[in-house]
């Protein structure tokens, strides 16, 4: 064969092996540019949720102020009523919600890869068919989504797993108005709440906030057996030990750790010592402290009103400036923000109630500002709210 044959042939040869590495080099960019696509849509782990650029979440932490509802897993999961909460938000100073993601009834409402949950059934029936979509969806109108974490009310766990449960002195489940719960001194169950705050974590909530941390207040439990542990720590102490472990196993993930502690315990060390909530000591380790300082939950003479239902304003001003005066003992770089949990809701079940309507949420939240705070969070269990009562969204 000649030079000349030779070298048509290699150049022809050379031709299609860069035909072949461009297809191939076009093929890799189109996966790419499809697998960023859905980057953009789904998130799947701590790194693609928080790089995405839509939104920059940063805008809340300083100086945007969280003014928050409550959404249940089953309206967080339906289309029809998650759009309306939306257009609430979008409309309105509201600007963050509070979903479910453990329920009262210890089930989680998406799909969480945990162990434990899969075991005793806590997701076979979950309200929220695809997080990641929920949660793209609230990124797309700039929403804050916080994952609520009911802690150890569960009447689920220690029916499937005892060994974790309240116990009787005779070994039984205890079990009060025949729900089970949780016994915090059993720390294994401490893993299994926290394995479901980071998977939460993983899917893109930014702020992780834990209800009925605590112990239960029936006076049943003045005779059940907590375990030897009990014998060396108080429930205060040991809530508040769980309080400092979440905080150190979930701030790294770059969430923020709130807790929701009953009002009364500001000002109530009987309260406070038999739920096991110290203000002071649980605070040290939070970055929110949330009391839930309903007004229809205070007695009939409380702060020297006599019927704090009648009267939501000076309630909460009385609670919320108690809070400041508590709090004040500790060193200012050690205080959480207070953002309190205010009535939406008609207690209709106390002797001395008022319905309850866009009047008396507004009296609420002018006296948390008045009280020196700026942020707070409306519970209607309905996940039906006093629009009235809300600022325009540019005020």
């Amino acid at each position: 064969m000649n030079f000349n044959k030779r070298a048509r042939i290699c150049i022809v040869l050379f031709c299609i092996i860069l035909s072949l590495v461009g297809c191939n080099n076009k093929t890799k960019e189109s996966e790419n540019t499809k697998n960023e696509e859905t980057t953009k849509v789904y998130a799947t782990s701590f790194e693609n949720y928080m790089e995405q650029p839509e939104i920059n979440y940063s805008t809340f932490l300083e100086p945007k102020k969280i003014k928050a509802i409550y959404v249940s897993g089953w309206i967080a999961g339906s289309s029809k009523y998650m759009d309306k909460l939306i257009e609430i938000a979008n409309t309105t100073e509201i600007n963050a919600m509070v979903i479910d993601v453990k329920n009262d009834e210890g089930l989680l409402t998406f799909k969480a890869d945990v162990p434990l949950a899969k075991e005793i059934g806590a997701t076979d029936n979950v309200g929220i068919r695809d997080i990641n979509e929920l949660m793209y969806k609230l990124k797309e109108n700039n929403i804050f989504p916080i994952a609520r974490i009911v802690v150890f009310k569960d009447p689920l766990l220690p029916e499937k797993r005892p060994d974790l449960a309240i116990k009787n002195k005779d070994g039984s489940i205890f079990r009060a108005k025949k729900t089970a719960w949780v016994n915090p001194y059993n720390k294994e169950s401490w893993e299994y709440i926290i394995d479901i705050a980071k998977e939460a974590a993983r899917v893109g909530f930014k702020e992780i906030q834990f209800d009925y941390i605590r112990f239960d207040t029936s006076a049943g439990m003045s005779s059940v057996d907590l375990g030897p542990l009990a014998e060396e720590k108080s429930k205060t102490e040991i809530i508040a030990e769980f309080t400092e472990y979440a905080a150190k196993e979930l701030k790294p993930l770059g969430v923020f750790v709130s807790a929701d502690v009953f009002g009364t315990i500001i000002t109530s060390k009987i309260d406070a010592d038999l739920i096991g909530q110290d203000y002071v000591e649980m605070a040290r380790h939070l970055d929110y402290i949330c009391p839930m300082i309903y007004p229809s939950h205070y007695a009939d003479g409380s702060f020297g009103i006599k019927y704090p239902d009648l009267q939501p304003y000076e309630t909460i001003l009385a609670a919320l400036k108690a809070s400041n005066e508590k709090l004040s003992q500790l060193p200012e770089e050690e205080r959480p923000i207070v953002r309190p949990w205010l009535q939406d809701f008609t207690a209709n079940w106390i002797d001395h109630y008022q319905v309850y309507g866009e009047k008396q949420v507004r009296e609420q939240i002018q006296a948390t500002y008045d009280a020196g705070l700026e942020e707070w969070l409306l519970w209607s269990p309905s996940n039906i709210y006093s629009v009235g009562a809300l600022e325009p969204e540019n005020n």
